[in-house]
């Protein structure tokens, strides 16, 4: 009997010495988040120097486009472990290089798929200027291994000289609720616009030539007129207006961080969630410095599957600043405004 009692105590003592077994992380995203929490991605790989991204999925890919290098193209299969997937320009358009004097590279991609052919509006200019231009491409795919890949100047979209108080910069192609595209873009000086696009073409619309005046800072207000970054989605019977207000670009030292407004009508009037119209320096603060990461902004979303993701940029804290790309979902509250899940972290 004792000698029963002994082994029993010895397997009991080495059960309770066993290691406890952690389950194996997720490596999948859930099909849909809808009605779940919020959530945030890591990424990995080829993500240093991501400047104001965008993001589209063809098949089972997912692409981001970025600022640089002539417009850098990742992709990814799970939006997490990312590689390098070429550029979109061998060299910047000549017609680009001719209407702005001293351009360097292509700016703020944005990334559509409309009409059969997905459309690729980007900016030229140079930094702190507004004599810019904003140009579109397009493609048949986005897979540069399939046969049909090439991307197509169509030329330019439209341009600010100088004399406009506007900037043709940080496009951003939007579809309102009848299916009619729209061209939101500006950076500082009076603020950001919205055009009407010819759905054929995808430039500038005959039938509705007024530049639509939808957000503003006011010069002798805190941050000056800093906005910039325009990116539109229509969710619920409300055209939702993200911005990013203060300084880019400056790498720990940035400043960036991103407000929303709301519309009923793509045109505006946007107004914040105290009701101050984004003309008048509104904009309800939804992404700003968190943990390693400062000056987030730039963002672009791509709804899938009910999911608004929102990627951005910020600027690695423990990397020498460095630009990196973040990704997260959007959540909704009970009264429709958005909120990130990276600004309940505690700092």
């Amino acid at each position: 009997m004792t000698k029963q009692i002994l082994i029993a105590m010895v397997v009991l003592l080495l059960s309770a010495c066993k290691p406890v077994e952690r389950p194996a992380p997720e490596t999948t995203l859930p099909e849909s988040q809808t009605g779940a929490a919020p959530i945030m991605l890591e990424p990995t790989g080829f993500i240093q120097r991501i400047h104001d991204p965008v993001m589209a999925k063809e098949g089972d890919v997912y692409y981001v486009f970025s600022t640089g290098a002539r417009i850098i193209v990742i992709c990814s299969k799970d939006m997490v472990e990312w590689e390098w997937c070429g550029r979109v320009f061998d060299r910047s358009p000549h017609w680009v290089e001719q209407a702005v004097p001293g351009v360097i590279d292509l700016w703020a991609p944005d990334i559509s798929f409309y009409n059969g052919r997905w459309r690729l509006y980007y900016s030229g200019s140079t930094f702190g200027s507004p004599r810019s231009v904003i140009g579109l491409v397009t493609n048949a795919t986005l897979d540069p291994n399939s046969p049909d890949y090439a991307w197509v100047d169509e030329g330019l979209v439209i341009e600010s000289t100088g004399a406009e108080n506007w900037n043709a910069i940080d496009p951003n192609f939007v579809i309102d609720e009848n299916g009619d595209p729209w061209l939101a873009f500006g950076s500082y000086w009076s603020g950001l616009k919205l055009i009407r696009l010819d759905p054929t073409t995808g430039k500038l619309s005959t039938a509705d030539s007024t530049i639509y005046a939808i957000a503003q800072r006011p010069a002798d207000g805190p941050g000056g007129t800093a906005i910039e970054a325009a990116f539109i989605i229509y969710r619920n019977s409300y055209y939702y207006l993200f911005a990013s207000f203060d300084q880019c670009c400056q790498g720990v030292q940035s400043t960036y961080n991103v407000r929303v407004g709301r519309a009923e009508a793509i045109t505006g009037p946007y107004i914040d969630r105290d009701g101050v119209p984004m003309l008048e320096g509104g904009g309800t603060l939804i992404l700003q410095a968190y943990d390693r990461w400062r000056g987030p902004g730039h963002n672009g979303i791509y709804r899938e599957n009910e999911t608004d993701w929102i990627v951005y940029h910020a600027y690695d804290a423990r990397q020498a600043g460095i630009s990196k790309l973040r990704i997260e979902s959007l959540g909704w509250d009970e009264e429709g405004w958005p909120y990130l899940p990276s600004q309940s972290k505690e700092e």
